[in-house]
């Protein structure tokens, strides 16, 4: 679990700062301060890593050859990614990977239970088509290679659809907590 106050992390796991860093940089060259503006954006505020855990960080993937510099005409020094960087991140994707595979018959245990806690009955209903969504993600995750244009483009319509109501519910939510 990641604290509220920013800047502070809590439980956040070992690694996952440098899988992030190295997944970013895969997709674009980026700055240090870029990369933890986009983590805080990423998890709402909650956490942005420190100077102090990214520069070292970027110092490191630099001297083992994952990422170059590239400095631009604002002044800022990004970083993009190398080859040697693309196949270390395949390998943490196939150990994350395998970490999901051996989990993931806990997830709709998991959602149902803790996301929802027994002590709410006003979500119990909620519980059973939590966990049917995270079934189907995973069924989805493990037949990747027959997804077709269409069947994409009909799942992100579908995400599209329910982010969109879910995120009125939250804002409503808010709402009336401000009041």
């Amino acid at each position: 679990m990641v604290s509220s106050q920013i800047g502070k992390t809590v439980g956040v796991p070992r690694g996952l700062l440098r899988f992030l860093v190295l997944k970013m940089l895969s997709e674009k060259p980026m700055s240090g301060a870029e990369i933890a503006e986009q983590i805080k954006e990423q998890t709402g505020g909650r956490w942005k890593p420190s100077p102090g855990s990214i520069y070292p960080l970027l110092a490191s993937m630099l001297n083992k050859g994952f990422t170059e510099e590239t400095p631009e005409g604002d002044g800022l020094k990004r970083y993009s990614f190398t080859v040697e960087g693309s196949k270390f991140l395949n390998k943490q994707i196939e150990l994350g990977q395998d970490f999901l595979n051996k989990l993931e018959f806990l997830l709709p245990l998991l959602i149902g239970g803790i996301q929802f806690g027994s002590c709410n009955q006003k979500l119990r209903d909620a519980k059973e088509p939590a966990g049917k969504l995270v079934k189907a993600f995973m069924a989805i995750r493990h037949n990747l290679s027959g997804l077709s244009q269409k069947d994409a483009e009909e799942l992100d319509r579908a995400l599209n659809e329910c982010s969109e109501k879910l995120g009125k519910i939250a804002q409503r939510l808010k709402e009336k907590r401000k009041k």
